[in-house]
């Protein structure tokens, strides 16, 4: 788990150059518009070139390959790239087997260029964003990159910069203490909010990275040996002052989602296993709509589950509320 100011800065660079994303996100389409309207004409012209290219990619890309304390530390790192670097860190991880094409592709080969496009045909803008990678110039993808980079930051982000890092901060806090409650798989179902990822075997880590500016949101990307998860934070973490007797939100659901009759009795029904809603019905000679009301609130605290028209007790987030009920009174 990892946080940092430049990825929130980078993923408004993102979420600011999709407007047919705007009426989905948290904050209003007015507010991009406004926040928009705050950049220099030469860092809207910057952010355009952006929109047009999906830059925000690359700078992405280039934040996961270490630790960067600052801006400063990050634009001098890409001023000092070899001209083959930025263009590697640049071009998309698609597998090892790609791997050597990637190499290539970043030196002018042209048909390592084609394999890598015709390996991500499946992604809506990877192919194209191949091709300006290959073809852009050297100094002016770096040039673009540090302009971008250092406007954003100096418009939107600096104003509010020890107000988000607190944000940041405090999500990282809450959740790391369940780290070792929970397994790895489960630690990321649990901190991503449902997103379920299995083990592949070229993966030896997950990268959690919190973030608040794309909320609802979660961000995929793929770094070799890593799986990175750009996930939303907490409604609690947003809070700038945590009162001690004040419990988390989730905590409060899970024991509402627990303290009725009829739920208790389909849990452990669903702890003896997998049932579907007939079979459910039958043993609690209840409504099915009634049913189907207290699965849905038993799922939206991630206790239960649907898998192949049966529903799961989630038994690893069931056993974890006693954790959490202890770290809170602890707090």
């Amino acid at each position: 788990m990892k946080y940092s100011i430049l990825w929130e800065c980078a993923l408004g660079i993102a979420a600011s150059t999709y407007d047919e994303l705007h009426h989905t996100l948290e904050r209003s389409a007015e507010y991009w518009k406004t926040t928009i309207g705050k950049l220099s004409p030469d860092i809207k012209e910057e952010l355009m070139y952006s929109r047009k290219n999906n830059t925000w990619k690359t700078l992405l890309q280039l934040l996961c390959i270490k630790d960067f304390k600052n801006l400063d530390h990050f634009t001098d790192y890409i001023e000092n790239l070899k001209e083959e670097e930025l263009r590697f860190y640049s071009i998309p991880f698609l597998g090892l087997a790609n791997e050597e094409s990637r190499k290539k592709a970043s030196c002018g080969d042209e048909l390592a260029k084609l394999q890598l496009i015709k390996a991500s045909s499946n992604n809506k803008f990877f192919p194209s964003y191949i091709e300006f990678i290959y073809s852009v110039t050297f100094y002016e993808l770096k040039e673009h990159l540090v302009k971008l980079m250092r406007g954003w930051y100096e418009a939107v982000i600096k104003p509010d910069e020890e107000y988000i890092l607190s944000i940041l901060k405090r999500d990282i806090e809450s959740k790391g203490g369940m780290l070792k409650s929970l397994t790895p798989e489960k630690f990321v179902e649990w901190v991503t909010g449902g997103r379920v990822y299995l083990p592949e075997p070229t993966i030896s880590s997950v990268l959690l990275i919190p973030q608040y500016i794309y909320r609802p949101w979660i961000v995929e990307a793929d770094d070799i040996n890593t799986k990175i998860f750009y996930y939303p934070v907490s409604d609690e973490s947003i809070h700038s002052v945590k009162d001690a007797y004040v419990p988390d939100l989730a905590l409060i659901q899970s024991y509402k989602a627990l303290g009725d009759e009829a739920r208790l009795r389909i849990v452990k029904f669903l702890y003896e296993g997998d049932k579907t809603l007939q079979e459910l019905t039958d043993k609690l000679n209840l409504a099915k709509s009634t049913i189907h009301h207290h699965l849905s609130m038993l799922r939206g605290t991630k206790l239960v589950k649907v898998e192949e028209s049966k529903y799961h007790l989630n038994k690893e987030f069931l056993f974890m509320i006693e954790s959490e009920l202890k770290s809170y009174l602890e707090r």
